[in-house]
């Protein structure tokens, strides 16, 4: 891994914190590490530490502990040089010390240590008590399912499972966060009811993969039983599933959707490609056949579902009739919600071995071609959402506008609904009856009814 920076640093010996001086904790990356950090903040909150979340107030007896991401070349850059930003205050005497910790550390530790030296201590993903103790706090068992929630109170990333066993050639993943490791029902039915003790009223089932749950600790897939106790805890009216894998797809789950109010119509399944050869390098277990299979066979029994998926664009060896293969049948597939990426070389993964051969302009084109298609889809569906009436959860305020999402919205890579303030009044997490009375490629604009 190659570190650009230019900053002269000084080897500084790290001496444990006497003091329990304030925390920063700033989170980069996914919303698993959002999810992290915020056990984090409430494991410090639970030594009656002073935590607190990305601040600008910079202080001087400030420890900043950077939750870093270590996934693609953009995301591992943005780490390092955050890294660099707060080590140069820690060299001003702007703050007292830098931890790092996430998956940047857990895939690059010696190389960060021996480029970045003055950082007082790196941890890996799975080392919240030595990181902790580093602090001057135990790790609290009794605060199991606690956390500070750095999202809006009214919805939650709830982690169900760590790590994956997927061989997915292009994916460093299991690099930095090892095998899949389920969490028991018994304790996330317990962080479920912390949470709506607490004012959450959305779960985001979040994982590396949702859809391996319980193999490892009850021996078959479980997901569509933990969603059906979590279903049961007072107070949580939306349930959504973020990560679904399709190969060995379990189509039970899809049972509960249609049994359970509030389990949304929402799935989110990574789909990556649709060409059998790039599925086959890139090591899916699937098939174009069965993809498009799988898509039909959920359409049909939850006719009302938004698929969510997202792309990959450049991969090696991807020929051109590969990618018009692709934008052909996301045409035809028309999903409700699509992200589409450039293919990133990672090192250590298995088509590191392979030739980067797609240069960055192609990858690039490619990538704006099948988002220019996915936007007249998505104006499409809109237009068809106009006259009716949606329940919508309030998540902030922009100005004269409250800002919102259907059921069929995840947020900040969905769609939104627009209400002028002006003319309608809610609170953030509030619920609400919305009727669209316009709609554009990515937001609905809506009046409310009730």
């Amino acid at each position: 891994m190659q570190f650009n920076h230019n900053m002269k640093t000084k080897q500084s010996k790290f001496e444990p914190v006497v003091a329990k001086p304030r925390v920063n904790v700033v989170t980069l990356g996914c919303s698993k590490n959002i999810h992290d950090s915020e056990v984090l903040m409430g494991q410090l909150k639970g030594n009656q530490i002073d935590v607190v979340h990305e601040s600008n107030n910079i202080q001087a007896n400030d420890i900043v502990v950077i939750n870093t991401c270590g996934f693609i070349d953009n995301a591992k850059q943005e780490s390092i040089d955050t890294i660099l930003q707060f080590s140069d205050l820690k060299e001003q005497g702007k703050v007292n010390k830098v931890i790092v910790t996430g998956c940047l550390s857990e895939r690059y530790k010696p190389e960060l240590e021996s480029e970045i030296p003055n950082v007082d201590a790196y941890f890996g993903t799975n080392d919240l008590p030595e990181l902790l103790s580093t602090i001057g706090a135990d790790y609290r068992h009794e605060l199991l399912g606690e956390r500070l929630l750095t999202t809006p109170s009214h919805f939650s990333y709830f982690k169900i499972a760590e790590g994956c066993n997927r061989p997915c050639s292009f994916c460093a993943i299991p690099l930095m966060r090892g095998k899949h490791v389920s969490k028991s029902i018994e304790d996330l039915v317990k962080e479920a009811k912390f949470l709506a003790s607490n004012g959450t009223k959305e779960l985001i089932l979040i994982a590396q993969d949702l859809t391996y749950y319980g193999l490892d600790i009850y021996g078959k897939r479980n997901l569509s039983d933990l969603m059906r106790h979590l279903s049961d805890v007072d107070g949580i009216e939306w349930i959504r599933l973020q990560y679904a894998y399709p190969s060995g797809f379990p189509m039970d789950i899809l049972d509960a959707m249609n049994e359970r109010s509030n389990i949304c119509n929402y799935l989110d399944m990574p789909l990556q490609h649709i060409t059998d050869n790039m599925l086959t390098s890139m090591r899916r277990g699937t098939s174009k056949q069965k993809q498009i299979d799988l898509v039909n066979k959920i359409r049909d029994k939850v006719p009302d579902i938004a698929l969510r998926t997202t792309l990959i664009c450049g991969y090696p060896g991807e020929t051109e009739q590969d990618f018009q293969e692709m934008l052909e049948w996301v045409e035809e597939t028309r999903f409700d919600r699509l992200g589409c990426f450039t293919y990133s070389h990672e090192e250590k993964t298995h088509a590191h071995s392979l030739t980067d051969d797609v240069p960055e302009e192609v990858k690039q084109e490619r990538v704006e071609a099948i988002m220019e298609v996915q936007q007249g889809i998505s104006f499409d569906i809109n237009q068809t959402k106009v006259g009716k009436e949606f329940k919508v959860l309030v998540d902030r305020v922009d100005g004269n506008y409250f800002i919102g999402r259907t059921e069929y919205d995840s947020p900040e890579v969905d769609n939104e609904v627009v209400l002028n303030a002006k003319e309608n009044y809610a609170r953030i997490g509030d619920f609400v009856q919305v009727k669209v009375d316009r709609a554009e490629d990515f937001d609905l604009y809506g009046t409310i009814v009730k």
